[in-house]
């Protein structure tokens, strides 16, 4: 079933990093599960234009993707209603066929979390790791960004570096901090004032924290499965902090 037009537009929220292995992609999904859990129409996007995984780590097969969207299809055709409750639309994994994308196709790529926000209420847009221009391009379509980081240094760095970029690209867009696999609630904290601190400083402008999401054995464990934390484990604590990050985007 696609998603029917509204008369005002849906929020795009993209979530990035400036490098991998961040939890990023299962965050998204994760998110997204929250908001359709919350009453939300929503759809996720996989924009990773070279790494696409959305599908792997929820063991789908795609018939249509993001690859059939740029080549002319209509995104509504494309997007795959799942049992977590939102809408998929796949990237292409298993190549970086569209890592390559530049004039037209790049610009079709790039815009489309518009397109889509005009039939879901809420939009959210994996980017893939990285401050290249696509990703930067995704990221100033966004009405938020959500930069994810670790607590570890070099996380930091590379999510101030998306942050300096963003404030360049998009200098009135809202942009927040998730800290996950933080260790607790204090140091999650911690950390976001670190990189707070920093943008105050050197950009001028505050990073509001948007979530703290521990560390927790159930994440991996849904992972291997194939199946969204929420449904697999609705009680874990990396499931509540979820809940809890999605309830304070409003």
């Amino acid at each position: 079933m696609s998603a029917a037009p509204m008369t005002k537009p849906g929020r795009v929220i993209a979530i990035a990093s400036g490098k991998g292995g961040v939890g990023k992609t299962w965050l998204a999904i994760t998110l997204a599960q929250a908001l359709a859990q919350a009453g939300r129409r929503v759809v996720l996007m996989d924009a990773d234009l070279g790494l696409a995984n959305v599908d792997v780590q929820l063991g789908l097969k795609a018939g249509m993707d993001l690859g059939s969207v740029v080549a002319g299809a209509p995104p509504e055709q494309a997007a795959i209603p799942l049992p977590a409750g939102f809408h998929l639309l796949p990237g292409r994994s298993g190549t970086g066929a569209l890592a390559g994308l530049s004039g037209a196709a790049l610009e079709a790529a790039t815009s489309l979390p518009r397109r889509l926000a005009a039939g879901w209420q809420e939009v959210v847009v994996d980017i893939g790791a990285g401050v290249e221009a696509p990703q930067r391009r995704l990221a100033a379509q966004a009405d938020l960004l959500l930069v994810v980081a670790t607590e570890e240094p070099t996380s930091l760095t590379d999510a101030y570096a998306v942050l300096k970029l963003h404030a360049q690209d998009a200098p009135r867009a809202e942009a927040r901090l998730v800290v996950n696999l933080a260790a607790g609630a204090a140091s999650g904290q911690a950390t976001h004032a670190t990189l707070d601190a920093a943008a105050r400083r050197f950009l001028g402008r505050a990073v509001p924290l948007a979530g703290v999401i521990r560390r927790d054995a159930k994440v991996p464990d849904a992972i291997r499965h194939q199946t969204p934390l929420l449904t697999r484990h609705p009680g874990s604590a990396a499931a509540k902090d979820v809940a809890a990050l999605a309830r304070g985007l409003g």
